[in-house]
């Protein structure tokens, strides 16, 4: 690394002083900046400072940077101040597609003085005038990629492949927000570039977890922001610098001619590598200072426990609660179980857990499934079994796939399970658990539709709804499970307390929420559901029911489709029917209610069976959380990973 930098200092000498510039920038003091004129909502105290920081930093070198306030404080809010403040048009908002019509939403709500346009959907506007006399425009990573990928790389069209421009990428914006920004920490996949292509002059990232695993992931957002000299590629030859990786003949540099391994990432070597190599030790410790430094001068971030007298939360309060099975699914559980036992310790017999880590994921979340409702897994949806050959299933969780996205080996999983397949494994890149081959997917692919001119759409279910469970099941013969009772007694109980309390219910199987919508509209509870399957105008229509109607006290969510960019204050109590091995996935969920607008004190319950994998997975939780709490510069992706121990003590003791 040290001779890189000096070939790197040599070629470009102003790289010798970046650190020392950089310190003769000033970090931005706390201001208060005054309430906008056109926000109907009064700013707090900490979100005058944020926007007071924010019309400042576009100021500087950067023009922009990275709000990074904990999930809950009103990034949102701020943004929308700042648009107001430093009025100019047009503004692009990239967001979730789950969060576009709560945007749109908030602004119509908070600042009716600015005009607002979606553009999603397959009946979204060609019109470039049309964009550019709004004064927000929003739109979703899968719309931003697809239309950088026709652009790129062009569409088939009648045996010959057509490039098509990209409405987005041709204009030169007044300001660029992504939301949730951690989408693009993959730098190297579409999405990202997609997002890296976009022209302004004013870009910022909004994100409460701007690093979920690696401090790798923070070069996406730096690049984004186009930050010099931290996100560009130099030349160790000659003078040769930039943005773009750009090698079109696979061979040679299109701007200078010299070898890709001639040309460096500035970002790697002296941030990236040192720290992955050294941890907080000798040139890592160094490497931590330095991106402290850089970080002080474009990252913004509060968490709750620093404001909390601003924001006047309620107190939250988690508790467990734990059943025992009856005897017909303990004899379930227990035949399952023992079959699952008796495999893994075949496994480690044979020295070959982790070559076996898609067949053992697979049987935990049998087991997981189990604990649910045996019917789970016994009423398992079979594709073309049930009337519709349309169903695209799930390789992982064996249900319909939400939100579908496919490997390089043209297999098609829920985009959630895929991620927590991948991040759970100890290996690098896990086999695929259909063909074996190691898995290679691009989590941040646009949803799979089987109509491939509409893959930028989400999926449309032209000639055939959802199945639900309920529908291939006798219902008149149905028994319910000691969870899904524990659930009705708990929500009895609170409409004994208070008719006005209203609940949010999460879980990982959509088809244990139909069991679940079921048996509560049987016992009088009006409910609502939000699923992967659903158009962001649908999400909207059901997160307006449950939050307007008195009547609806429960809303039923899948964690793969509503664990980020809600806002659901609406609700005091969560219940957690199922657990994952992961408490940062479900701490997301939770943030869904204990956030700026909730008033009543918060009761997260986590419904647990006893003497099942439940029960050790919430130990599995707990020792990890000791784990990473107790080592300084611990990864956080070791959370989430799944090792060999850990696996034996899911199966074995």
């Amino acid at each position: 690394m040290e001779k890189v930098n000096l070939q790197l200092i040599e070629q470009h000498p102003e790289l010798g002083t970046v650190w020392d510039e950089l310190d003769k920038v000033g970090v931005i003091a706390p201001e208060l900046a005054d309430q906008p004129e056109g926000l109907k909502l009064t700013l707090l105290p900490f979100q005058r400072e944020g926007l007071a920081w924010m019309r400042k930093q576009e100021n500087t070198q950067f023009k922009g940077g990275i709000l990074a306030d904990e999930m809950g404080m009103g990034k949102t809010i701020q943004m929308i101040s700042l648009l107001l403040a430093e009025p100019g048009k047009p503004n692009l908002i990239v967001a979730p597609t789950v969060a576009i019509v709560q945007w749109r939403n908030e602004i119509q709500e908070h600042a009716p003085s600015l005009k607002v346009l979606i553009f999603h959907g397959s009946n979204r506007t060609e019109s470039m005038s049309e964009l550019m006399k709004q004064d927000v425009v929003l739109t979703t990573y899968s719309i931003i990629e697809a239309g950088y990928r026709k652009q790129k790389y062009g569409v088939r069209k009648k045996d010959v492949t057509v490039k098509e421009d990209s409405l987005l990428h041709r204009i030169n914006w007044h300001r660029i927000v992504l939301d949730e920004a951690h989408n693009i920490k993959e730098r190297s996949c579409n999405t990202a570039r997609s997002a890296f292509a976009l022209q302004s002059d004013r870009k910022w990232s909004l994100s409460g977890t701007p690093m979920q695993n690696r401090v790798g992931e923070l070069y996406s957002l730096i690049r984004f922001m186009q930050a010099d000299p931290f996100g560009y590629y130099y030349c160790k030859k000659c003078p040769c610098k930039s943005l773009h990786w750009k090698y079109s003949n696979m061979k040679d540099c299109d701007d200078c001619g010299h070898r890709p391994m001639d040309h460096s990432c500035w970002w790697n070597n002296e941030i990236l590598k040192p720290i992955q190599h050294f941890g907080s030790q000798g040139s890592g410790e160094k490497a931590f200072t330095k991106l402290r430094k850089l970080l002080d001068r474009i990252m913004l971030r509060r968490t709750k426990v620093e404001r909390a007298d601003d924001l006047g939360l309620p107190p939250r309060k988690m508790t467990v609660s734990r059943y025992l099975f009856n005897e017909e699914e303990e004899d379930l559980y227990e035949s399952l179980f023992s079959d699952t036992k008796r495999k893994f310790s075949t496994y480690v017999e044979q020295g070959t857990v982790l070559n076996n880590y898609a067949n053992i994921f697979e049987l935990l979340t049998k087991m997981r499934q189990m604990v649910d409702h045996p019917d789970l897994v016994l009423k398992k949806v079979k594709p073309g079994q049930i009337g519709l050959p349309e169903t695209l299933v799930c390789s992982i969780c064996q249900e319909e796939a939400e939100d579908p996205i496919v490997s390089k080996c043209h297999h098609l999983f829920c985009r959630e399970d895929a991620d927590q397949y991948i991040t759970s494994s100890s290996i690098e890149a896990p086999e695929c658990p259909v063909c074996h081959i190691p898995l290679s997917i691009d989590l941040e692919q646009p949803t799979y539709v089987k109509d491939e001119t509409e893959a930028d759409e989400e999926i449309r279910h032209k000639t055939f709804a959802r199945t639900s469970i309920v529908n291939r099941i006798n219902m008149d013969t149905w028994r319910s499970s000691t969870k899904i009772e524990a659930l009705v007694e708990h929500l009895y109980k609170l409409q004994r307390e208070d008719r006005s309390t209203k609940s949010i219910c999460f879980s990982q199987f959509v088809t244990f929420l139909d069991l679940i919508k079921w048996r509560l509209e049987k016992a009088g509870f009006k409910c609502v559901k939000l699923d992967g399957h659903m158009t962001p105008f649908q999400r909207d229509a059901s997160i307006k029911k449950f939050s307007n109607d008195p009547t609806v006290t429960v809303f039923l969510i899948s964690l793969k489709a509503g664990g980020v960019a809600l806002n659901l204050t609406a609700a005091s109590r969560v219940f957690i029917c199922d657990p994952w091995w992961n408490p940062a996935a479900e701490l997301q969920a939770m943030d869904r209610i204990h956030r700026i607008g909730q008033y009543r004190p918060i009761v997260i319950t986590r419904l647990i069976i006893e003497n099942s994998i439940e029960s050790r997975i919430l130990q599995l939780q707990e020792k990890k959380q000791a784990m990473v709490d107790s080592t300084i510069g611990k990864d956080p992706g070791a959370l989430a990973r799944l090792t060999p121990e850990d696996l034996r003590f899911l199966f074995v003791n």
